[in-house]
């Protein structure tokens, strides 16, 4: 199949009607073929690496020309490295155990019978992704290995990297005999198309996006299908007076490692009023030294008149860049409730010595993961666990937190008589 079949697709109602029949045969396939069709994938994707590259050369070069934001320029570029690491997410799950058919204890039993529960496959799902062409083949990778179809909606500015990879995933498809409908691909020109596909509540189970604010709302305003939101940025750091300052810088520097995707990029600090000035210099120096930008409140700007005043909105909104704001805040209760109203929800910090603290942190703010004295830098392929991960939501109801295997599965519970016992 050539790129320019691919790019002939059905209407989206079509393709989700198809992705909805291809998941309830790859939801019965053995683990063995569908770790099968992901070697496939991952042997396909370095065969392929040089016309990947080049077609994202043209993604690129196009982009420039209609003055794309920088950020998104950096999100789209794929190196060599970027597609090594995939291809290293993708051997990963081959290794792993195959998380469907998986027996859990149920919460209950029913009289004279044994109740149980197993793990299923959710059905058809859909990734809206704003360029980082790569995440197509680990959405792919990932649920192929839980027995999912998927749906592909990629951004304009990937479109040519994102047909490329799609012609892989098609092949790696046809070479583990599965239907090519498990993997589709729907083109990034047909403009009410997102609309239209997160409304087929009739046959997808989940919608997944990925990419900026702007995106991510707009996406949960249409859908009529369950949405799991994948967050960027605005998490926020308190300082607590017993903290140093050194760790903090560190924390935040750390945190902003996450390339391409900065996920858990700390982006605001909430300093306590007890912290003597020298230490926020001396942490305001630290950062600017590996090239942050730094803000400040009011407060601080008097403390330091150099630093640029932060707007009230910047405090609601992700930088995606290596800035970061600072605030001086009167207690740790109050620290909380800005954390809670004004961070993205996804990741919280505290540096502290105190365990009362940490404690009164961990249980008062509400994110979906909280570290203490620890950076919550967001690492897709972990060396500890068994975790693969596409990103990190903040949204309650399906799954909160990391976005990984597990967020692609189902439970269902079984009952079983004595008499078939």
């Amino acid at each position: 199949m050539t790129i320019d079949s691919l790019d002939i697709a059905p209407a989206p109602t079509e393709t989700a009607r198809r992705a909805y029949q291809a998941s309830l045969l790859v939801g019965k396939t053995e683990a063995s073929i569908r770790n099968r069709a992901i070697q496939a994938l991952t042997d396909e994707l370095e065969n392929q690496q040089e016309n990947i590259l080049e077609a994202n050369t043209l993604d690129l070069e196009a982009s420039r020309d209609m003055a794309v934001p920088n950020l998104v320029l950096d999100w789209l570029k794929l190196t060599p490295e970027r597609l090594q690491t995939t291809v290293q997410i993708l051997r990963r799950l081959v290794q792993l155990t195959d998380p469907i058919g998986q027996v859990m204890n149920a919460a209950y039993q029913v009289d004279s019978t044994q109740t149980y529960c197993q793990s299923m496959p959710l059905g058809a799902i859909a990734l809206i992704y704003e360029a980082f062409p790569e995440l197509g083949a680990i959405a792919a990778g990932m649920c192929l290995k839980t027995g999912n179809s998927l749906i592909l909606k990629g951004s304009t500015e990937a479109s040519h990297t994102n047909l490329a990879i799609a012609q892989v995933l098609t092949s790696a498809l046809t070479q583990a005999n599965l239907p090519p409908e498990c993997l589709q691909h729907l083109p990034s020109d047909r403009g009410d198309s997102i609309r239209e596909l997160v409304r087929q509540d009739r046959y997808l189970s989940l919608v997944i996006p990925y990419g900026r604010p702007s995106l991510i709302q707009s996406t949960i305003e249409q859908a009529t299908v369950p949405v799991l939101p994948s967050a960027m940025g605005n998490c926020y750091l308190y300082w607590s007076p017993s903290g140093d300052w050194n760790r903090v810088r560190e924390i935040v520097i750390d945190s902003h490692q996450s390339q391409p995707d900065p996920v858990n990029a700390i982006e605001k600090v909430l300093i306590h009023r007890d912290l003597n000035p020298a230490s926020v210099a001396m942490l305001l120096s630290g950062l600017r030294d590996k090239g942050f930008e730094v803000r400040g409140d009011l407060a601080l700007v008097e403390e330091f008149p150099e630093l640029k005043l932060a707007q009230d909105s910047e405090w609601r909104s992700a930088y995606l860049t290596r800035t970061v704001a600072l605030k001086r805040v009167e207690s740790l209760e109050i620290a909380i409730a800005i954390v809670d109203r004004d961070s993205s929800g996804h990741a919280a910090t505290a540096v502290t010595q105190s365990y009362r603290e940490s404690c009164q942190f961990t249980l008062g703010v509400n994110s979906a993961s909280t570290y203490i004295n620890a950076s919550p830098r967001f690492i897709r392929n972990p060396k500890q666990g068994h975790s693969i991960l596409l990103g990190m939501s903040n949204r309650k109801g399906h799954h909160r937190g990391f976005i990984g295997l597990e967020s692609f599965t189902t439970v269902k519970h079984i009952i079983q008589g004595h008499d078939c016992l």
